[in-house]
């Protein structure tokens, strides 16, 4: 099964993880943390990418950031790409260092951003490396310690971290060090890096429940979020993908469809092309202004052209329209 396409662009809040080929070490040594330390900052300041939250781990990390101008993948390959080199050289191996690519879920800011900040600074003490909170307070290798003003990192995005916990610093501190400490006890957060349903409600038991009602709602794997969320973010994406395809081929889609929608509704082209109200060809009106604009991208004046009203009036019917081109019965 082909791979999903990333969801990124200028501001997009993401969970990323990177895990070393085969389970094993990504670094190895005092020097390895200092040198991957170093080229995360370094690749940070130069594409403006915000970061949040990281902890580094021997086989694997994690990052909260928000992509910048250039978006996720060149800050990733800028960062990656040198270190892992660097890393072959110095270790004398040669091959992948990570395992396929990076994974990065798209996350739903209001909800989320404090748990992530928490899950990811807590890796240290799950994996332990450090045995209680006063010593992951001044674990180097995590920004945790950062938050905490034990450890200097000037590239860390701490100002707008800590606005989620006070208007005063010191005061932000001592709540966000409480908040950490409330998450110790709850272990590892399977509903916060599992599979996309998982993800967007919050866990199995909110799945089990849902089940159980007979509902159903969008789930993403490459996001984390309410279905809501998924459904705008997916959206968003189809809308930035259709754009790029060229309007001469989406111009014959559109041919395609109103061709293929008449028929399935026994009305000519020219009398759909003509204005006629009559019932039928109204709902096929409808429900192909909504099938032009949000399947195939036209703006409501090309979709108007198309159909041979008005904008205004090609507005109206795609309120209406369900994009659904079946044969009515």
């Amino acid at each position: 099964m082909p791979r999903q396409a990333r969801l990124d662009a200028p501001g997009t809040l993401h969970h990323v993880m990177l895990r070393g080929i085969e389970n094993r070490f990504i670094v190895s040594d005092a020097e390895d943390r200092e040198e991957f330390v170093a080229r995360l900052g370094g690749a940070a300041r130069d594409t403006g990418t915000a970061i949040y939250a990281w902890a580094l781990l021997p086989n694997h990390a994690h990052l909260l950031l928000r992509s910048g101008a250039s978006g996720l993948p060149k800050f990733m390959m800028r960062f990656l790409t040198g270190y892992a080199i660097r890393y072959n050289h110095r270790h004398h191996r040669h091959g992948h260092l990570l395992q396929n690519r990076y994974k990065s879920i798209v996350c739903d800011e209001d909800a989320y951003f404090r748990e992530l900040l928490r899950y990811i600074h807590l890796n240290p003490l799950r994996a332990m490396l450090v045995d209680d909170l006063r010593q992951l307070d001044r674990y180097p290798w995590c920004g945790h310690a950062v938050l905490m003003g034990k450890v200097g990192c000037e590239w860390q995005d701490t100002r707008y971290t800590l606005s989620w916990f006070g208007a005063s610093e010191r005061g932000a501190v001592r709540a966000y060090r409480e908040y950490v400490a409330q998450g110790v006890a709850l272990g590892r957060r399977a509903e916060l890096v599992g599979g996309g349903l998982i993800r967007s409600l919050g866990g199995w038991s909110q799945v089990r429940s849902l089940g159980s009602s007979g509902l159903r709602t969008r789930a993403d794997a490459r996001i984390l979020g309410s279905g809501e969320f998924v459904d705008r973010l997916v959206g968003e994406a189809a809308n930035h993908i259709r754009s790029q395809i060229p309007l001469g081929r989406r111009l014959g889609q559109a041919q395609e469809a109103i061709a293929k929608g008449c028929a399935d509704y026994g009305v000519s082209v020219a009398e759909l092309q003509g204005g006629s109200r009559r019932g039928r060809v109204s709902r096929l009106r409808s429900d192909l202004a909504h099938h032009l604009v949000t399947k195939l991208g036209l703006p409501l004046a090309e979709a108007a052209r198309q159909l041979g009203v008005t904008t205004s009036a090609i507005s109206r019917a795609f309120q209406r329209g369900s994009g659904v081109i079946v044969k009515s019965t």
